[in-house]
């Protein structure tokens, strides 16, 4: 019974990770079609995001240890669906501001004289490296990373790594320029990028240590 609620743990986890990307996908495609703006993703760039990302960091989580507690909880109502509705509030959450954070640095380059390829590179390392970041939170939906233990689940590290690896190579090596027409971009572009996966951090582990105090209310 333990080893189910773990496995049926990390599904849950993997689902409430993965949604927000394809969400955050859309809705950036849909606001700019809006606007009547260039698209920020390109359909081959959106593949790319999402072949690299559930690959090299989806399944992480699939090795995440059970979390402590977890036969204290009462049993799942059966019937209840998957995915709770403070869960799809968190996706619906976390698919906005992977939206606001790709579009706004995707006008900032083209205002700032980027080009096209250059701003499209910005927006797709947003969702790479803001998904990233949101691995971190998904590690358990109701614990922080640092109570689990930042180093409990290493390959959550190496799926980490991995993905900043081939981001780097999907940014700067000529072949993937031609193949995703992507192309380099300065390291104040990986400032911004990383400040939002940041934002998208805290906002999130804000929003979990909220749920927790208001579930611990008599």
């Amino acid at each position: 019974m333990e080893e189910g609620r773990g496995v049926f743990d990390n599904l849950v986890k993997f689902i409430t990770w993965i949604l927000p990307t394809n969400a955050g996908q859309g809705l950036v495609i849909m606001v700019a079609v809006m606007l009547a703006q260039p698209l920020p993703l390109l359909p081959v760039q959106a593949l790319w995001i999402n072949m690299t990302t559930a690959v090299l960091l989806g399944l992480a989580l699939a090795f995440e240890p059970r979390e402590p507690g977890i036969m204290q909880r009462p049993p799942r109502q059966p019937g209840s669906p998957i995915i709770s509705t403070e869960l799809l509030l968190r996706i619906a959450l976390v698919g906005t501001l992977l939206l606001v954070g790709s579009f706004a640095l995707f006008e900032w380059a083209l205002h700032r004289g980027s080009s096209e390829a250059q701003a499209r590179t910005i927006a797709v390392n947003v969702f790479a490296v803001g998904q990233s970041f949101y691995l971190l939170n998904c590690r358990s939906l109701r614990l922080s990373m640092f109570k689990l233990g930042v180093f409990s689940n290493p390959w959550i590290w190496v799926g980490i790594a991995a993905m900043m690896a081939v981001q780097l190579l999907f940014t700067y090596l000529p072949a993937m320029n031609l193949l995703f027409h992507t192309a380099p971009i300065g390291w104040m572009d990986w400032l911004h990028i990383t400040l939002v996966g940041l934002l998208i951090y805290l906002i999130v582990g804000a929003e979990k240590a909220w749920r927790r105090r208001r579930e611990m209310r008599p």
